[in-house]
């Protein structure tokens, strides 16, 4: 296979990642709940941070739900959006730096390397709205951050990301044209 050939194929097959985004939603939404509760900010970011390890469990759910094996070694491309995945890692390590240093700004800069790991995946799965949203994830954080709380900020998010989730449907369903 062609390159192309294989990018259309992981397109497809994967469906452009719609579980993890899904899985998102869902994250977003305990980190809102999170933002809600009435104890101190570390304890907070503490819990933002869990909020997040289930990510990889419900997306194999969600993709078992969508007919998606999320772990598939069919495509040698999977290794490469694996590798997209893992650059987020590394990111991490500045919202750890943030939990410690400006605690208060924790959820902004997390929800900043969440929107800009994205930007890969727009190459990948050939995906317009992967690369919208990969920069307009962070701006608007940077922006919603600064000028208002953690619960604003990430209910905003489930919002977004309800909409990225609709946007990658739509994508999808122009495909099979």
């Amino acid at each position: 296979m062609t390159l192309d050939e294989l990018r259309d194929d992981i397109t497809i097959k994967q469906k452009k990642g719609l579980p993890f985004i899904i899985a998102s939603v869902i994250i977003w939404f305990l980190i809102s709940l999170v933002s809600l509760l009435d104890i101190n900010i570390e304890m907070k970011n503490i819990l933002v941070f869990c909020c997040s390890t289930p990510l990889v469990p419900i997306s194999w759910f969600i993709g078992k739900k969508l007919s998606v094996d999320i772990f598939s070694k069919e495509n040698p491309l999977g290794n490469l959006g694996f590798l997209f995945t893992m650059n987020q890692m590394l990111y991490i390590l500045i919202v750890m730096w943030v939990f410690n240093a400006v605690p208060e700004k924790m959820v902004m800069v997390y929800a900043m390397v969440f929107g800009a790991h994205l930007l890969p995946y727009s190459w990948l799965y050939k995906s317009r709205g992967y690369a919208i949203f990969s920069i307009f994830i962070p701006i608007l954080s940077l922006i919603l951050g600064n000028l208002y709380n953690g619960f604003i900020l990430s209910f905003t998010l489930v919002l977004v990301e309800i909409v990225f989730v609709i946007t990658l449907f739509i994508e999808l369903k122009q495909l099979k044209r």
